[in-house]
């Protein structure tokens, strides 16, 4: 069992310090008269290494801290933070809060979670997501270094590179209000990555991949991750531009993943109640082909997205966001859901572990299999731009990839446009490979939509 009066590894503060802190500070809202109050401190933790061409370019350590404090006076909220920890620093915080409140407008849908939906001490799960990484900025270094090493050794046409980073990043915090919560935890995340430039003069062409982990001991090895954005970089060559038309498009996995968010984007509260999407009024009607399920899981172990309670300590459950293409949730905190008329779905902080996932696919659907798939058409492996409007779901973004004739990659391709809707690449999901990649929070495989323009000579 954990001694919260000791700091765990690579920390200054511990759970028990930040627990007094924050009662402190919720003590000292409510003898100034807050009706309710709210407090959260935290504080991270790391190391970030960079080189370039064999030489060591950065190390930078970072070490924050923060206590943040909410008050309500009745339904005026006002918030204030600092990263002094004495008392009288608290203090100051706190009446800075109160008076903020006195003088903000009322809002209806202003207030603390409802009692019923906070996550109980007990209820709390142990979601293993803390492995410290005790390294040296030296190992750093090396790791980071041998990445590098690793792509110029794939080809004589790696001739630059952006260079390569490792991060360790290490956080905790606990938090508690007058509505009965009390919970905190720490967590980590860690991290190795490389962008190698190929060829040179006019036909030059930059890529990267990477590896994130919880726990650094699953990070890929930096020789395998090397060689893979070397590879990647290479193969893009020589690209071309293509006829503006219409045709199917392949999105690599990764970038599936941000079709995924825009469905988050679209039935998130704020979204919603503000009548910004254009997805409005979903609930329950189809928004995806029959054969696609979507799936939230907060209590995946180690899961990125994971969490034993919502950033307002609501509870969180595993649920079927997509069922047979109907949705059947939206992503909603406490206060969007009053706005909306609605419960909390346990979503303030966003979404957790999302599972994209097609009724058809089968266990050889990998990345050959769905570029057989798409026939004649466009595998996209890079995204640009941030061309998509959420209120009226069109889409419009910079991209390059391959072009694919009868099954084969035929050539890369560069500078061009691919267009549509939201709303119709969404339904217009034909198929989604087996090759499932966690990006963040959100796993996905590579995903077929039946057609899209494309704009290139």
């Amino acid at each position: 069992m954990q001694d919260t009066a000791r700091p765990l590894p690579g920390f200054s503060y511990s759970r028990a310090f930040f627990e007094d802190l924050v009662d402190a500070a919720v003590a000292h809202a409510r003898a100034l008269g807050a009706s309710d109050a709210g407090a959260e401190a935290s504080e991270g933790v790391g190391l970030s290494v960079g080189v370039r061409k064999g030489e060591l370019e950065t190390v930078e350590r970072n070490r924050d801290k923060s206590l943040g404090v909410t008050v309500y006076l009745g339904q005026r909220r006002g918030n204030a933070s600092t990263s002094d920890f004495s008392r009288a620093a608290i203090e100051r915080t706190v009446q800075a809060a109160y008076d903020i409140a006195r003088f903000t407008a009322e809002d209806p849908a202003a207030g603390l979670p409802d009692e019923a939906d906070v996550a109980p001490p007990g209820e709390q799960r142990d979601l293993d997501l803390f492995h410290p990484w005790p390294i040296t900025s030296e190992q750093a270094a090396e790791l980071a270094l041998a990445c590098e090493r690793a792509a110029f050794a794939v080809d004589r046409r790696i001739t630059n590179s952006e260079g390569a980073s490792v991060s360790a990043q290490q956080s905790h915090f606990f938090s508690a209000h007058t509505h009965g919560f009390r919970g905190g935890y720490a967590s980590s995340r860690h991290s190795l990555s490389v962008a190698p430039i190929a060829g040179k003069g006019e036909d030059m062409q930059r890529d990267y991949w990477y590896s994130s982990m919880r726990d650094a001991r699953e990070l890929a090895a930096p020789e395998a991750v090397g060689r893979y954005a070397a590879e990647r970089a290479l193969s893009r060559l020589r690209g071309r531009k293509i006829a503006t038309g219409a045709c199917p498009v392949l999105f690599e996995s990764p970038l599936a993943a941000g079709l995924l968010g825009s469905l988050v984007q679209a039935v998130s509260g704020g979204a919603l109640y503000r009548r910004t999407s254009f997805l409005l009024d979903s609930l329950g009607k189809p928004v995806f082909p029959a054969h696609i399920d979507i799936s939230e899981d907060p209590f995946v172990r180690g899961g990125k997205g994971s969490s034993p309670f919502d950033e307002e300590g609501v509870r969180v459950r595993p649920r079927q966001v997509v069922d047979a293409g109907r949705l059947q949730g939206y992503f909603l905190s406490s206060y969007s859901a009053r706005k909306l008329g609605m419960k909390t779905t346990g979503n303030a902080g966003g979404s957790h572990n999302l599972v994209l996932a097609s009724r058809l696919t089968q266990p050889g659907d990998d990345l050959d299999e769905m570029l057989r798939k798409l026939g004649t058409g466009l595998f996209v492996t890079e995204l640009m731009g941030q061309g998509v409007n959420y209120v009226t779901g069109d889409y419009s973004r910079g991209a390059s990839g391959f072009w694919v004739e009868n099954g084969r990659i035929a050539y890369p391709v560069q500078e061009i446009t691919i267009a549509g809707n939201l709303r119709d690449m969404f339904m217009g999901i034909q198929a989604v490979g087996a090759d499932a990649y966690t990006f963040g929070s959100k796993t996905v495989g590579s995903v077929l939509i039946d057609r899209m323009t494309v704009a290139g000579n």
